[in-house]
């Protein structure tokens, strides 16, 4: 016997005529029943005697529901035998999700724009050289006659000693604080940043690798939106967008370097900025095993199907 697989709605529809089949079965006895109580059972039963009270507990026998017991019995059982095969047959199918071939190659020939890292700031600029300017003659006037006072000491002559007070010298200011440092953010690291949801699996580092670009491919490529104007116009292409995954795995500073325009670029974009949603973060990329800044390029291709 082959398996048996059931979709959603053909599971559904099932589980509607089974329950049409019961509602049915219900109608049909209320139905047999109501006509038999406006029948006259008094009078056909009038000379009745019941061999035990047992006998009489729905007072007549025309209309004992547990006559049909074991009916409803088999009728239930099916019912549930029914339920189980629909429960282990419904099979759920995931969405196809359409992935063009080559899509994380990049073009040889695409000159991708190098990382961001901290560079010194530049020397200040010498100062400027001294302008001598010419005095006029007029402006300059004669030197006065210096008096020269006879400064000698006799043997008799008293020198009085005067104390020299030195003064503390003023404090120094402080110094300026230091430019504010921006960190290196690397374009290849020794473990590269990877698509949340393959850390728990078993494998090398490689293989934790494949599986996340799988993942990210399958997540792209379904939230993916191809703009109507570029579906309408036939444009294909790639688009090829640069970010930063931060040392936490939040992904910023979203830059779409190549665009095929039709609103391509914007798509990109945005499915691109929504993986900071996810319920998990990208796994950083590590150098020298700490967590560091990775620029990461990603393409992404529209093609039309068919």
């Amino acid at each position: 016997m082959s398996d048996i697989s059931l979709t959603g709605m053909s599971a559904l529809m099932m589980l509607l005529l089974l329950t049409a089949i019961i509602l049915g079965i219900i109608f049909v006895f209320r139905v047999m029943y109501s006509k038999k109580v406006d029948a006259n059972l008094g009078e056909l039963h009038k000379d009745k005697k019941w061999a035990s009270p047992l006998e009489a507990r729905t007072k007549y026998p025309d209309v004992n529901a547990f006559n049909h017991s074991s009916k409803f019995w088999m009728v239930g059982l099916a019912s549930a035998l029914l339920l189980s095969i629909f429960a282990f047959s419904w099979t759920s199918y995931e969405d196809e999700v359409f992935i063009p071939d080559g899509a994380l190659e990049l073009d040889e020939e695409m000159e991708i724009e190098p990382p961001r890292t901290a560079e010194p700031p530049p020397p200040p600029p010498p100062p400027p050289p001294p302008v001598i300017e010419e005095v006029p003659e007029e402006e300059i006037e004669e030197e006065e006659e210096v008096e020269f006072v006879d400064q000698d000491v006799e043997e008799e002559d008293v020198v009085e000693e005067v104390e020299v007070v030195e003064e503390a010298p003023p404090p120094p200011p402080p110094p300026p604080p230091p430019p504010p440092q921006e960190e290196e953010i690397f374009k290849v690291v020794e473990q590269m940043p990877r698509f949340p949801g393959c850390e728990d699996i078993g494998g090398s580092e490689d293989e934790k690798k494949k599986c996340a670009d799988e993942k990210m491919l399958q997540y792209i490529y379904k939230n993916l939106k191809y703009p109507a104007i570029a579906r309408e116009n036939g444009v294909e292409g790639m688009c090829v967008l640069q970010f930063v995954v931060d040392k936490d795995g939040s992904v910023n500073e979203v830059n779409v370097v190549r665009d095929i325009g039709a609103g391509c670029g914007d798509a990109s974009y945005k499915v691109v900025q929504s993986m900071n949603n996810l319920p998990q973060k990208w796994t950083p990329g590590k150098q020298r095993g700490r967590s560091v800044k990775v620029l990461y390029t990603l393409p992404v291709r529209f093609k039309l199907e068919g």
